[in-house]
């Protein structure tokens, strides 16, 4: 599908968050030319901390695609050290949110950029550039959007109980704060317009931290809705179970059955299609009756091979449901 791409290509909208999203986006980069795809990357998650701008989920994405993310620990780059983060302890400095020396270069970048009058898809660009990576990343929005968690022990912001708290409060609800005065990036928004988008495909990210405030933002999901591409999810739960973090839990803790129906019900009539993990074949007919049609695959990426397949497999559905105009539903 990589040869030959110009701009008549078939071209694909990719929203991501999180590790388990950055892993089939590393799937897609190594099968599409970077022309016929654009990451669009959750930014709910992005806070201020000792006067940087932290974007995690855009960073995760970035360090994935260049090859320096940390395999050991899922999150950061790899070939980092921690001088600078134990000299802060030792001056009595906040540590609770750990930024390596290599990841701190990344954070004064962007802080630089950002300073300079420039957007965070600008920022982004230039730090993307010089990190080697030929397909496109972009932030959700240029404009501000913040994740805050309702918890059985109050309001919390994003990181507050991300990282401080661990995920540890019980969850009651999410707000997304500024989602109906932000705009969708310009990018993406573009290329929701284009006769070429072949296809919009939701990654196996958190549906709630990492996709949902994307789908809060009322430009967004209008032009989402408006496009003339099939939207297509890989669901994140696997046989009840989430691969890794909070989204079983939070499920859970939201009175909703754990399980890949529970993810099809919860994006709803957006969705045209939805890809489950071979164990979950039982739920195939449920999540038919919904509107939406099932496809199976094995959704887990152990490995570089994993993650290639699931991404093939995943463009073969988008493009035969694009093919045989089969998704009539969602767009209401």
């Amino acid at each position: 599908m990589a040869a030959g791409a110009d701009h008549q290509s078939p071209k694909y909208l990719v929203l991501t968050g999180g590790v388990g999203g950055a892993k089939l986006c590393q799937g897609f980069a190594k099968i599409l030319e970077a022309e016929q795809v654009l990451f669009a990357v959750n930014t709910g998650d992005d806070f201020e901390h000792f006067g940087l701008h932290i974007s995690p989920d855009l960073d995760s994405l970035s360090y994935a695609l260049s090859g320096l993310a940390s395999v050991e620990r899922g999150w950061g780059r790899g070939d980092e050290t921690w001088n600078c983060l134990e000299t802060l302890g030792e001056l009595g400095g906040d540590t609770w949110f750990q930024l390596g020396d290599r990841d701190l270069a990344l954070h004064l970048m962007r802080r630089a950029e950002l300073a300079s009058g420039k957007t965070l898809s600008q920022a982004t660009a230039t730090i993307t550039r010089s990190l080697g990576i030929a397909h496109p990343i972009v932030p959700m929005s240029d404009d501000p959007v913040s994740t805050l968690v309702e918890t059985d022990e109050g309001r919390l912001a994003f990181q507050d109980y991300f990282v401080r708290r661990r995920c540890e409060p019980k969850v009651k609800a999410f707000i997304y704060r500024g989602a109906d005065e932000a705009r969708a990036q310009e990018d993406m928004a573009a290329l929701l317009k284009q006769d070429e988008l072949r296809g919009i495909i939701i990654c196996p990210s958190n549906p709630m931290l990492s996709i949902e405030p994307m789908l809060a933002i009322a430009d967004l999901s209008k032009r989402l809705r408006q496009s003339v591409a099939p939207i297509v999810a890989v669901s994140p739960i696997i046989a009840g179970a989430a691969v890794k973090g909070p989204t079983a839990k939070i499920f859970s803790e939201l009175g909703e059955t754990v399980s890949a129906l529970a993810v099809a019900r919860r994006y709803g009539n957006l969705l045209h299609g939805l890809v489950l993990d071979e164990t979950d074949r039982a739920l195939a007919g449920d999540v038919s009756k919904l509107g939406i049609k099932a496809s199976m695959a094995a959704t887990l990426m152990r490995n570089a091979g994993d993650k290639e397949a699931l991404a093939r497999k995943v463009l073969r559905f988008v493009d035969e449901m694009y093919e045989m105009g089969a998704y009539g539903v969602g767009k209401a």
